[in-house]
């Protein structure tokens, strides 16, 4: 059991035999009755996200999350195999439980795989990822020092913004959980 009072961000809890992120939580001392904590929590397995008020100082129970390396092998058309790296099963996950960290996934990608209470709820991707460009607009000379961005397809098929300098064929490291290119790998 945790207290409300040590809640942090990225914190997993089971709340009525769920498990939820602390996706953000505040503490409220109104100058009238007593403390509590508002937090936003967030559903591992739909993904939906709901509010919810505690009394300060209540007990939750913490949700205990498998976390499995397992590498990405490949989009059967129903699914994404993965193959656990000590026991070198294989194992179907839907497009639903992986989410949007699809536009992410590369083939022979080591990621972790979450359980909760024996089910597969999800994916947990590397913060970043480096991928090819394949299609963008060439760069024009002399449009480098305006800031601009351009459209930019990678090598999974996810659409990023770039600078205008980068061209076919450059490999970015991006930020997987905010989907932002970071810099030229």
């Amino acid at each position: 059991m945790i207290s409300v009072n040590d809640f942090k961000t990225g914190l997993t809890i089971e709340l009525e035999g769920q498990a939820y992120q602390v996706v953000e939580f505040q503490h409220v001392k109104p100058g009238k009755g007593a403390a509590f904590v508002r937090a936003k929590l967030k559903n591992i397995k739909s993904s939906g996200v709901i509010e919810k008020t505690f009394r300060a100082g209540e007990k939750v129970k913490r949700a205990h999350l498998d976390r499995r390396e397992m590498q990405y092998l490949y989009n059967d058309g129903e699914g994404y195999v993965f193959m656990d790296n000590e026991s070198y099963e294989q194992i179907t996950i839907s497009p639903e439980a992986i989410g949007d960290g699809i536009k992410w996934l590369l083939e022979n990608m080591n990621i972790h795989v979450l359980f909760f209470q024996g089910n597969i709820i999800g994916i947990e991707l590397p913060n970043f990822v480096e991928l090819e460009v394949v299609e963008t607009e060439p760069g024009v000379k002399g449009d480098t020092a305006t800031g601009a961005t351009k459209n930019a397809i990678l090598e999974t098929g996810a659409a990023v913004q770039v600078p205008l300098f980068i061209n076919v064929g450059d490999k970015l490291r991006i930020d997987t959980r905010t989907g932002e290119y970071i810099e030229r790998a």
